[in-house]
């Protein structure tokens, strides 16, 4: 591992974006820019002969897998979520699949010392950890397209290029690698709270369990409206009751490993997250389904990265960049107030 120079740097940075297709560390993704795209967020995902899960089964695609989107139909069915879209050989429908993009970006120089957010911009990277004893090696999961982290530096990655140094939210002793071309920084100024100067009581969060729906209030007008995706009734019911805002974490590892599923899947950076509960329920982004109208979740309220984002600017407590605290990456306090109901 070696800390780069100011002319170390700008050397590698001036060929990283070159250099993409001669490194074995980087995924197989130029030959998708600029077409739609989707990765499969769940192994595995059928493709169907027509746009109907009644309907031939025409082959599978394993999770991670890139698939080309020709067109987006709507079928009508299922009724909560009836868009289908036309790939090679048939249909998929979305609820497993993730509509991705791929987007290089220009690394930095150098990283503050209060950190950056920044979100990855390609379907998937896969983090490298170094220690002295084992040099470079793959750690166990991947980071997914629109998932946030924390950067805390740029280094020499296991291929002698600027790579940036991600800390983990949950162990915060832990680092990893992930090159810089493929994550992108967050300006503080794209997550400044909204309407910060109206008082606590008015703003407040409706929930209706029945309808999969979250509707917010402010100062009693209707200001956003949204899908969500609750937990699975009988196995992870997300609770009825009133509720506050009360933990606000822009990054958030989560698992989906529980005695009643044997599909263990680490969820790295978990975006925009505002816990409710003590015992951990939270509204976030979502990035491994777009199935909302619909339970999915194990407690928590998932939702789609623009509306979580959104709510976590507008909800109280403040969370804006200079309000999270660098040490334990979160903000606490009394916050917006939250009615979930049937």
């Amino acid at each position: 591992m070696k800390t780069l120079s100011r002319r170390d740097f700008l050397k590698l940075g001036g060929l990283t974006l070159a250099s993409l297709a001669f490194t074995s560390f980087l995924p197989e993704m130029t030959e998708f820019e600029d077409i739609d795209l989707v990765r499969v967020a769940k192994d595995p995902v059928s493709v169907y002969k027509e746009p109907s899960d009644k309907s031939q089964i025409v082959r599978t695609w394993p999770r991670d897998s890139l698939i080309h989107i020709y067109k987006t139909v709507n079928s009508g069915t299922p009724a909560y979520n009836p868009i289908w879209y036309r790939v090679f050989g048939g249909y998929m429908h979305r609820a497993r699949l993730q509509k991705v993009q791929v987007h290089y970006n220009v690394p930095l120089e150098a990283v503050p010392e209060t950190k950056l957010l920044a979100e990855v911009t390609v379907p998937y990277t896969q983090p490298y950890q170094y220690n002295q004893w084992d040099g470079w090696s793959p750690i166990a999961y991947r980071l997914y397209y629109s998932s946030i982290h924390w950067i805390t530096g740029v280094e020499a990655g296991p291929d002698g290029q600027a790579w940036y140094v991600l800390q983990d939210e949950a162990d915060k002793n832990i680092f990893f690698y992930v090159p810089t071309v493929q994550i992108r920084p967050i300006a503080p100024e794209e997550i400044a709270p909204l309407s910060p100067e109206l008082p606590l009581e008015k703003k407040r969060i409706d929930i209706n369990l029945s309808t999969q729906t979250l509707t917010c209030y402010q100062d009693d007008q209707l200001v956003r409206t949204a899908d969500i995706s609750s937990g699975l009734p009988g196995l992870y019911p997300t609770p009825a009751g009133q509720f506050n805002v009360e933990d606000k974490l822009p990054s958030r590892r989560m698992s989906a490993a529980t005695s009643r599923l044997a599909d263990d899947i680490v969820l790295a950076g978990v975006p925009w997250c505002s816990f409710f509960t003590d015992e951990g329920h939270a509204f976030h982004g979502t990035y491994w389904h777009d199935n909302f109208g619909y339970p999915m979740s194990h407690g928590c309220v998932n939702m789609r990265n623009e509306d979580a984002r959104w709510l976590f600017r507008w909800t109280r407590p403040a969370a804006g960049f200079e309000d999270i605290s660098k040490t334990t990456l979160d903000v606490k306090g009394y916050g917006t107030s939250v009615d979930i109901h049937y």
